[in-house]
């Protein structure tokens, strides 16, 4: 996963494929351990127009494999037409819900998706990352780091309309600074909220794992 740094082979369960454009450290030792492991050729930076061809098919080709149109994003208009309701009828009030709650329904095959609604530039998210980490060694399963909203663009049709088995642990951060929307009755700290709650009633209209929680707790949880 992007910006995860490479582990030991027993943090990883078998569903995993590796793949390292140019010379990386580590990769002897997964495959080594049964893990495959595929090395591409990479020389100098004119080699990167042709990684950009080859990852745009392979993105195509495994949405086709995961039964995700690579081409639409319908499940993604669902999440915007949730906020669209969100921010007509008001905030709704979602509880938060137990870390263990959630990853306690971790099974192998599965990955976890951390989403924080939230500020990038946080102090907040080396530690996030880290908890990612800790996720992948303690449950040897895949792993996500998304700061929403912009994550919706990128994985949010894979979440909604992929195969059910991702558990989805949202935080949203605060708002220290807000600022008016010119030409609506709303801030964006309100619709950066209204986005998080249209995501996760998204999610749980479709009966996946997926509920509120809070940093602390989630720090507190993988210590």
């Amino acid at each position: 996963m992007a910006g995860e740094p490479l582990g030991s082979p027993e943090v990883y369960g078998d569903d995993r494929l590796f793949v390292a454009v140019g010379a990386h450290a580590g990769l002897d030792a997964l495959a080594s351990a049964g893990h495959p492991v595929v090395e591409l050729g990479y020389t100098d930076r004119y080699d990167l127009g042709a990684q950009v061809l080859l990852w745009e098919l392979a993105v195509a080709l495994s949405g086709v494999v995961l039964g995700i149109n690579p081409f639409d994003q319908p499940d993604v208009a669902s999440a915007k037409a949730a906020t669209s309701q969100v921010l007509a009828d008001g905030l709704p009030s979602i509880p938060t819900v137990s870390v263990a709650s959630l990853l306690d329904q971790v099974r192998p095959g599965d990955y976890v998706a951390l989403q924080f609604f939230g500020d990038p530039d946080d102090p907040q998210l080396p530690l996030l990352e880290d908890a990612r980490r800790q996720v992948r060694d303690r449950y040897r399963v895949a792993t996500t780091f998304g700061i929403g909203p912009r994550f919706l663009h990128s994985t949010g049709q894979l979440h909604k309309g992929g195969p059910p088995t991702g558990v989805f642990l949202q935080m949203v951060g605060d708002d220290p600074v807000d600022v008016p929307i010119p030409g609506r009755d709303f801030t964006f700290s309100t619709l950066k909220h209204a986005q998080a709650a249209g995501d996760l009633l998204a999610l749980q209209e479709r009966g996946l794992r997926a509920g509120r929680i809070t940093t602390h707790e989630l720090l507190e949880a993988l210590t």
